[in-house]
């Protein structure tokens, strides 16, 4: 079945990487410079499932816009993309107000619009039949939208605050207890330690195989080269050796993730604290990034200076901080202020438990599921999934929109 068209009516610098965010997730991109122009691709395709409009430069044509994907029988969802300082025009603007209809917030990235831009189809395309939303045959099929892994990266500058821990033992949580597919990589292209904190110390590494390809010419995938550990996670080790990784290009990596995204609920990625191209551009390719952090000033800071790098390559929408070694003494409330990033979740310090799984080669989900910490790891994983999700997204406060809903910040 062929997947939606969307209307883009943006700026080009704009238009482009919406363009190519959308086109990458298998929708149609429709270039929108006048009204006339949309409405001839109304009158001409079917197709149109969606339309996103700049409601900020020219309110007019925004406006005209709008009454045509709502005129005739039509109820095409529209995301109207505004700043701030033009909210007041649209507040007041009479325009009917439609179910499916929201606005987004500039500054934001391609790729939080394209999940806004998905999350609207399905919602478009949802009835609720008393026994909960369904999702209606048409222009969306459901399994293909489910079957969409999130990618999670775990990422801090500075080393020993976590990292591994949370990755590995949240992919145990988000696999053991909450029924998810999960794929575990080990980004650490110099000290990393998933597979052996794991008893998989015998597998092959992603530059293993790619350098044999390069010999032989036979290409595995991911799926292929993955291991199978004790709690059901797929686990990959990109390298078992900080030398020779020159195949480790990052956007074979990143290509090599977008092949299995479809076989994953979550893919989630332990990575090496630096700012090197790879982990930058697992960064710009990430849904969330969550940032391990413990009450001590060298781990603080680090946390500061990573959220003023977010802000500066725009992905600070899709980080979040988690306070390890949370009952250390240090409120969290202070880490907060401190850090200026909310805590998604803490976890309680449980050394002995960790060293004692590890040994096993096991995780603390698997060994001790009746344990605080456990439990700390299960709330992490509940604020991962999609329905956690939408509940922390409807609990902001409400600004009123053009068209009589709430306002969504671009990064949820």
């Amino acid at each position: 079945m062929s997947r939606p068209a969307v209307a883009i009516a943006l700026p080009p610098d704009e238009f482009a990487p919406v363009s190519a965010e959308l086109s990458e997730a298998g929708l149609a991109p429709i270039k929108i410079r006048r009204p006339a122009d949309l409405e001839t691709a109304l009158a001409s395709r079917r197709d149109i499932a969606l339309a996103i409009i700049d409601g900020e430069n020219d309110v007019d044509h925004s406006l005209e816009m709008y009454e045509l994907l709502h005129e005739g029988g039509r109820d095409i969802p529209v995301l109207m993309v505004v700043s701030h300082r033009a909210l007041d025009r649209l507040v007041n603007a009479p325009v009917p107000a439609s179910l499916h209809d929201e606005y987004v917030t500039r500054p934001y990235s391609a790729e939080s619009l394209r999940w806004r831009v998905e999350a609207m189809l399905i919602r478009a395309q949802t009835v609720d039949d008393g026994s909960g939303p369904v999702i209606q045959g048409g222009l969306i099929e459901a399994a293909d939208w489910a079957r969409r892994a999130t990618t999670v990266v775990v990422f801090n500058p500075k080393g020993g605050v976590g990292k591994t821990t949370v990755a590995v033992n949240l992919g145990a949580a988000l696999q053991v207890r909450r029924s998810q597919r999960v794929l575990l990589i080990d980004g650490d292209t110099v000290t990393g330690h998933v597979a052996s904190s794991l008893g998989l110390d015998q597998t092959r590494s992603v530059v293993d195989n790619w350098h044999d390809e390069a010999d032989d010419g036979v290409s595995e995938g991911l799926l292929e080269i993955a291991s199978a550990h004790s709690s059901g996670m797929q686990v990959v080790t990109l390298t078992r050796s900080p030398l020779h990784t020159e195949v480790l290009t990052p956007q074979r990596v990143i290509d090599a993730l977008g092949a299995v995204r479809r076989s994953f609920d979550f893919i989630i990625t332990d990575t090496h604290p630096s700012y090197g191209p790879l982990n930058l551009s697992l960064f710009d390719h990430a849904d969330r990034i969550l940032v391990p952090v413990t009450p001590d000033l060298p781990a603080l800071r680090a946390a500061v200076q990573f959220r003023d790098v977010a802000a500066e390559l725009g992905i600070q929408d899709r980080i979040s901080m988690i306070v390890n070694r949370a009952n250390s003494g240090v409120s969290v409330a202070d880490i907060e202020r401190t850090v200026g990033i909310p805590a998604l979740a803490q976890i309680r310090s449980a050394g002995m438990l960790f060293v004692r799984a590890a040994n096993e080669g096991r995780t603390v989900i698997e060994c001790f599921p009746r344990e605080k910490v456990t439990e700390d790891f299960d709330r992490l994983a509940d604020r991962l999934l999609p329905t956690a999700r939408r509940t922390a997204t409807q609990s902001r406060p409400a600004v009123r929109s053009l068209f009589g809903r709430r306002e969504v910040p671009a990064g949820a």
